[in-house]
């Protein structure tokens, strides 16, 4: 089974109101359309582009932000629930710091042509997502999402440079992860570029990264960022020789589309020159007590 994915290298941007936000995230959901991508992947804290619709006070309070962008969830979920079903295709959108239980946690929302199907939360949290922003770790649960063409998970940013989620992902199914991100740096976009082809490596799967670009200064969470779109997969038969199907240029806005072959994967997992994944199970498989993973069909 083959499915077109778009990937995108996204701009935090600002809006005058709520109107012109929905406007463009229709526009650039159009522009994956007219690509033929069936499966579209944004990156990690995209959503806080709604933060411009804030009062400078509110926006200036790394704390006030993320309570205040609950206010916003309902039109942010609904927006990307009409624009999945309006083209039928699966969306997974920014991520978004939803508040429950006094807590806030880095919510990953899925979309299909059903409507909002489930959501992935981040485990991990980096130094300022815990010691300044107030951001929580999650509750340790794991959604494949299930599909016509295959199965696929999400490992938020941090996530993705540890090998347990991927692990367990992969071993209930998952041939695909998502691994949207938000890096500052070119060493921090490094690092989630070496996670994921890591990731792709062990569990002989795709792993498609996106992440945010070019500054916002008017906001003091995501003010900077650096990054670029790529899909890796193993260095196996029949795969790129160097594990990477494709890659942007980094600092470029818009689309990296790219179809996969599921086919390609199921057989070097099944016959390939190394036996990864097989090999990883056997680790995976001793640490689904300490997980739950819950499967959804898309």
């Amino acid at each position: 089974m083959k499915v077109k994915i778009a990937t995108a290298q996204y701009p935090i941007t600002f809006h005058k109101d709520i109107e012109d936000w929905k406007i463009y995230t229709e526009n650039w959901v159009k522009s994956a359309i007219e690509q033929k991508a069936e499966l579209l992947l944004f990156p990690e804290y995209g959503s806080m582009e709604l933060t411009s619709l804030f009062s400078e006070e509110i926006r200036q309070d790394l704390r006030k932000q993320v309570l205040e962008m609950d206010s916003l969830k309902d039109v942010f979920c609904e927006t990307y629930s009409n624009l999945a079903k309006q083209f039928e295709v699966i969306i997974v959108a920014p991520s978004f710091p939803v508040l429950e239980d006094d807590k806030i946690y880095n919510r990953v929302f899925v979309f299909s042509k059903n409507g909002l199907v489930g959501y992935q939360d981040k485990f991990f949290m980096t130094r300022f997502e815990n010691e300044e922003w107030g951001i929580a770790s999650a509750p340790k649960v794991l959604s494949v999402f299930e599909t016509k063409w295959g199965s696929f998970g999400i490992q938020i940013c941090y996530d993705v440079e540890f090998p347990i989620g991927s692990q367990l992902l992969c071993a209930n199914g998952a041939n695909l992860i998502l691994a949207p991100s938000c890096t500052e740096t070119i060493r921090g976009a490094t690092r989630v570029h070496v996670g994921a082809r890591a990731r792709a490596l062990e569990n002989q799967c795709y792993v498609a990264v996106s992440q945010t670009i070019e500054n916002a200064e008017w906001s003091p969470a995501v003010d900077i960022n650096f990054g670029y779109a790529a899909i890796y997969t193993s260095p196996d038969k029949n795969l790129p020789e160097e594990g990477i199907v494709n890659i942007q240029n980094p600092q470029t806005e818009g689309w990296l589309i790219q179809e996969l072959d599921f086919d390609l994967i199921e057989n070097v997992r099944q016959d390939g020159q190394v036996f990864n994944f097989k090999d990883s199970l056997k680790v995976s498989v001793q640490l689904e007590e300490a997980i739950e993973v819950k499967r959804i069909k898309v």
